[in-house]
């Protein structure tokens, strides 16, 4: 399954994702972690120490590598300098598992042992100081949205992805691709702000849109958010004095995370899994094919110098049962 967080930044999207992960980790899932945001936490929030997470490998600065691996011997796609982070894969592409081993994975995902399993974490990388001014956080998360675009996940399988604060995803198809988005929301206006933008701009794509309230302290706050964005609330999470040692840097195990929390990220899982049932592999891939086609003409082209839309092959669909490219 591919699970997105999203949010306002403060919203303890980070957190709650990281507390997920933990949670499918704890029940022996098998999970591909990425940390999407411009603010770089979600390895800290997994328990690495600053120095490790500062140290982590950038997909951002391995796009090459990425694109060459992705691209295979797919003949639309001429060179990986023709590759765009839209580019649907087709006959021949290279793509990626949850528990493989593939060069992708070896060059950008980093072990974290958590105390009941370990997962793979990849991040874009942070936004730099030689970025400002001449690039946007977009170009970072370009190579998540090619692995998204041509990864084959199953049931049972988790690829969890901490994105962009805000509304900031919908510049690109990556909203698209995802079995379920859970949007973290405090009882507050703003708090809820996010999601009204989420739900206007997702309507038209089929996004399955989760609310889960953070930072709630009473009923009062429960039916704020009931009020506010009615049957899309899933569940809501309350103080936590685990949470707040492990923002400390001191996490006890998690097996100590207070019941009713723990009881809402398996409701989460309820809800993640319940989607495999309704995944549309053709939709999928003409939604990939809509948003290439989309950034193939408003700038694409013009960068790399060719028809992007060469790069569709017309009777590619992605789904478990396709054979692996070597």
């Amino acid at each position: 399954m591919k699970i997105a967080f999203v949010g306002k930044g403060g919203s303890g999207k980070t957190t709650l994702s990281s507390l997920f992960i933990r949670h499918l980790a704890a029940v022996g899932a098998p999970v591909v972690a990425v940390d999407a945001d411009i603010n770089q936490h979600l390895g800290a929030a997994l328990g690495l120490d600053e120095k490790e997470a500062a140290e982590l490998p950038a997909m951002g600065e391995r796009l090459r590598l990425i694109k060459d691996y992705l691209r295979g011997s797919n003949p639309r796609i001429a060179s990986a300098e023709t590759m765009i982070k839209t580019t649907p894969p087709g006959e021949g592409s290279r793509l990626l598992r949850v528990q493989e081993d593939n060069p992708v994975y070896g060059a950008c995902a980093h072990r974290v042992e958590l105390d009941d399993g370990a997962v793979r974490l990849m991040v874009t990388g942070p936004f730099t100081d030689a970025d400002l001014g001449v690039a946007c956080y977009h170009s970072k998360t370009g190579a998540v949205e090619l692995c998204l675009n041509h990864l084959v996940d199953s049931r049972d399988e988790y690829v969890v992805v901490d994105m962009t604060a805000g509304s900031d995803s919908f510049a690109s198809g990556m909203f698209t691709r995802f079995d379920i988005t859970f949007l973290v929301a405090e009882p507050t206006r703003k708090g809820v702000s996010v999601y009204r933008q989420y739900k206007e701009y997702a309507r038209d794509f089929g996004i399955i849109l989760k609310v889960v309230g953070n930072k709630v302290q009473g009923q009062d706050d429960i039916d704020f958010l009931r009020a506010e964005v009615g049957d899309d609330l899933l569940v809501t999470i309350g103080h936590s004095d685990w949470v707040r040692s492990m923002e400390k840097g001191r996490p006890p195990r998690f097996e100590f995370l207070e019941d009713a929390n723990r009881r809402s990220l398996r409701v989460l899982q309820v809800a993640a899994d319940a989607t495999y049932e309704l995944r549309d592999w053709e939709r999928y891939s003409r939604q990939m094919v809509h948003f290439h086609l989309k950034n193939a003409t408003s700038w694409g082209n013009e960068r790399t110098g060719v028809d992007l839309a060469a790069q569709i092959d017309p009777g590619f669909v992605l789904n478990e049962g396709l054979a692996a490219v070597v």
